[in-house]
């Protein structure tokens, strides 16, 4: 049950205006120190961090959850903290401490761990190596274990429990933010979950078949192209022109000509068509014109990996999302897949983190994945490139999908029995994770846990589309507001976001703002009449959510 805050929103700032919060007591200083003689918890240390750069002094607690969680808590002093918990979610396949500064400042007391495992000793996904608990701490066990930890430190530091508890996560914290709610659904009043990658052994393995369709027939359909000979993919001239025709077919169609695809579910763009005009002749490939097998990636990023009997097992990417393809998967000479670098995030996953018995190790050079010298080792070699897609729809991840997917679509005991909120965002141009999968998932609850009850749905879940925004953050599109702030006033004050302010900024200066509408609404614009391409109007006042 809720406690009625008896403290306003505006409380924290208020209190860290005052010079009380850049210092602290001998009386506080003694509280913190305390925290290691909780007979209840493995506390590894506790004292006061000073204040620095703007952040105000604080209680720093430092504990351990054998086997493995290594965690921490950034508690504000006494009478700066606000009487809310918050969880913050991890990225990647983390394996470090987090800290929250920002959220400290406005007076949260806030919780994070290193799921399980160190990542400088086990980097990616090594971790999971044999170790089916490393893989159940990383999967959902580490999250909920750190929340009833910081909470019991939150009690014994400040006598009181918070009287709100929330979660704020992206990524990796997104898929987090889900499993909270599907398992330990009173763990938290309100969960923020941003690109959440709950179909995780689907996506994974989605980002190693796509890597396969690159290196095909030694790189016939690679998107970078080598243009010297020299061996080395050095451009990217083919992407700059795929967007753009990209941008060309679907930019306008909500009538305004910004550089941004509104809604890429709305334009239909077939690459064979859209590019017909720009194919290589008999002068043969260069990085002016396309190839059928480069033709062919395009249409296997935008529609998906496909088993042998056809069935799609993610979704593609979105339309607009193409730049950001070089970072993640497109061999070049100046991205993470260049000589001697893993192959994005999901180079290693298939060797540790899909299969229930892990076929191998990962090979000496990523990118040479034909050069396995160790697949008859005492510990094999296993090279993504022998990775079968057919083995996803076949079960062979069944387990580790029961580990680490956060799928369940009934989220009736968080949002109805416990009267949590669900706050869900995702970019439109993110290229790791696919906002179709999103919005897959959330009509999937929809009907497990509302029957298709739209109404209803609104009153504890929405989802938020952000029109040109990459993973998390960043793009060409609006991309930045506080993903908390809403949640906090939808849970403590009944006010549900009917529409949400988003940001883009050049250089520091912001350049495009827009309302973020919640699905399946979408921002219009309501401007000066004829005004709508002149940047000048691009203000939040002339858009309007409608459906």
């Amino acid at each position: 049950m809720k406690i009625i805050l008896l403290y306003s929103l505006t409380l924290s700032v208020c209190a860290l205006t005052t010079s009380s919060a850049f210092s602290q007591t001998p009386a506080e200083r003694d509280a913190c120190a305390a925290l290691t003689q909780v007979p209840s918890l493995t506390i590894l240390s506790a004292n006061i961090k000073p204040a620095e750069d703007g952040v105000p002094a604080y209680c720093y607690a430092r504990g351990l959850i054998p086997p493995g969680i290594h965690y921490h808590v950034q508690l504000p002093l006494p009478s700066n903290w606000n009487r809310r918990f918050l969880q913050w979610g991890d990225g990647g396949k983390d394996g470090d401490l987090d800290f929250a500064d920002h959220r400290l400042t406005q007076g949260y007391a806030v919780a994070n761990s290193n799921t399980g495992h160190d990542n400088s000793v086990e980097p990616g996904s090594q971790f999971g190596f044999n170790n089916r608990q490393a893989e159940i701490d990383f999967g959902y066990r580490a999250v909920h274990t750190t929340v009833m930890a910081g909470k019991a430190l939150a009690q014994q530091y400040y006598s009181a429990q918070p009287n709100y508890s929330y979660f704020e996560g992206c990524s990796t914290g997104g898929r987090q933010g889900l499993m909270e709610a599907q398992r330990y659904p009173m763990d938290f009043d309100g969960i923020v979950a941003g690109a959440p990658v709950n179909y995780y052994q689907a996506m994974n393995a989605a980002g190693v078949w796509w890597l396969q369709r690159l290196f095909k027939d030694n790189f016939a359909g690679n998107l970078a192209v080598d243009t010297d000979g020299d061996g080395s993919f050095d451009s990217l001239r083919l992407l700059d022109t795929l967007h753009e025709r990209v941008l060309e077919k679907c930019d306008a169609i909500d009538g305004i000509q910004d550089g941004v695809i509104n809604n890429p579910l709305q334009c239909t763009f077939a690459p064979e068509i859209e590019l017909a005009d720009a194919m290589c002749g008999a002068d043969g490939a260069t990085d002016r014109c396309f190839t059928n097998a480069q033709v062919q990636t395009i249409k296997d990023f935008y529609t998906g990996p496909s088993d042998s009997a056809g069935s799609i097992l993610y979704p593609g990417k979105a339309l607009g999302s193409e730049l950001s393809w070089s970072s993640l998967y497109i061999p070049h000479a100046g991205n993470a897949n260049g000589p001697g670098m893993l192959m994005g995030p999901a180079g290693d996953h298939v060797n540790y983190l899909f299969y229930e018995k892990d076929p191998g190790v990962v090979i000496a050079d990523m990118t040479k994945p034909l050069q396995v010298s160790g697949t008859n080792a005492a510990v094999p070699e296993f090279s993504w490139l022998e990775f079968d897609i057919n083995d996803l729809s076949a079960g062979k991840a069944s387990t580790m999908q029961s580990i680490m997917d956060a799928t369940d679509p009934d989220l009736s005991r968080f949002l109805r029995d416990n009267d949590g909120k669900l706050l869900l965002y995702h970019g439109w141009n993110d290229a790791l994770s696919s906002p179709a999968a999103t919005l897959q998932y959330f009509n999937a609850m929809l009907a497990a846990t509302f029957a298709n009850d739209q109404d209803a749905a609104m009153a504890s879940t929405r989802l938020f589309f952000a029109p040109g925004m990459g993973h998390c953050s960043g793009g060409e599109g609006p991309n930045a507001w506080d993903k908390l702030e809403a949640l906090v006033d939808w849970v403590e004050n009944g006010k549900a976001p009917d529409s949400i302010i988003a940001t883009h900024s050049t250089r520091g200066i912001v350049d495009n703002e827009r309302l973020l509408c919640p699905h399946p609404q979408q921002s219009v614009y309501i401007g000066p009449a004829g005004g709508q391409n002149d940047a000048r109007n691009w203000i939040a006042e002339n858009f309007a959510c409608r459906e």
